[in-house]
C-alpha cells in the first residue's frame, strides 16, 4: 500500500534531512543511486538489507512535471533497476503532497483510466523499469503548492527489502517528456 507520512521539511540547505541521518541526493542529471540499510549512498556498488542480502536499486533520470496554477496533482517519472535481486517499491512519501502513489494508465472502452498499483512497483533484478508520461508514473495528490520548472521535489522511496532512498527530484516544464 502506498501512503504519505510526515517527513521533515526540506530546508534550502537540507539541514532537516541531515539531522535525521538521511543523505539528500539530487538527480539533476542521470546518475546512479543505491538504496542501502535505510540510508541512500552513492559511494557503494553493493548494499545490504536488514536480512543481510545484497541488493541495490539504481534510479536514473528522475523528474516531476510542472503544474499549472491551482493544480492539486502532479506526475513524476524515473527509471529503476534492481541490481542485486528482485525488489519492489512499496512506499512513496513527500512533504510536497498529501498522498503519493505509483499509478498505471490503461485504456478501457476508449477511456484513459489511471489507477494505483496496490502491491507496489515490481523491480526484477537486472531489468530496467521506466516510468514515463502516458504510462506508469509516480502520482502526487493534494499538492502543498504548485510545482514550477527548476524546483526540487523531495521524495522518499521505500523498498520491500527494507531499504529506502531519499531524492531531490528536479521539476521540468509542463510540456517536458
Amino acid at each position: 500500500m502506498f501512503f504519505n507520512s510526515t517527513a521533515p521539511s526540506a530546508h534550502p540547505h537540507h539541514r532537516a534531512w541531515h539531522r535525521h541521518g538521511l543523505a539528500v541526493l539530487t538527480l539533476a542529471a542521470p546518475l546512479t543511486l543505491l538504496a542501502a540499510c535505510g540510508q541512500p549512498t552513492a559511494s557503494s556498488r553493493v548494499a545490504e538489507t536488514r536480512d543481510g542480502a545484497t541488493v541495490a536499486v539504481e534510479v536514473t533520470d528522475a523528474w516531476c512535471r510542472a503544474t499549472p496554477g491551482g493544480a492539486r496533482a502532479a506526475a513524476c517519472f524515473a527509471t529503476f533497476r534492481a541490481t542485486g535481486r528482485d525488489d519492489r517499491l512499496v512506499t512513496l512519501t513527500t512533504p510536497a503532497a498529501e498522498v503519493a502513489e505509483v499509478h498505471t494508465m490503461s485504456t478501457e472502452g476508449g477511456m484513459m483510466r489511471m489507477s494505483p498499483l496496490p502491491d507496489g512497483l515490481t523491480l526484477p533484478a537486472g531489468e530496467s523499469v521506466t516510468l514515463a508520461p502516458g504510462g506508469t508514473h509516480l502520482m502526487l495528490m493534494g499538492l502543498a503548492g504548485p510545482l514550477s520548472a527548476g524546483d526540487q521535489v523531495p521524495l522518499t522511496l521505500s523498498f520491500e527489502t527494507g531499504s529506502s532512498l531519499v531524492l531531490q527530484v528536479p521539476v521540468r516544464a509542463a510540456g517536458a517528456g
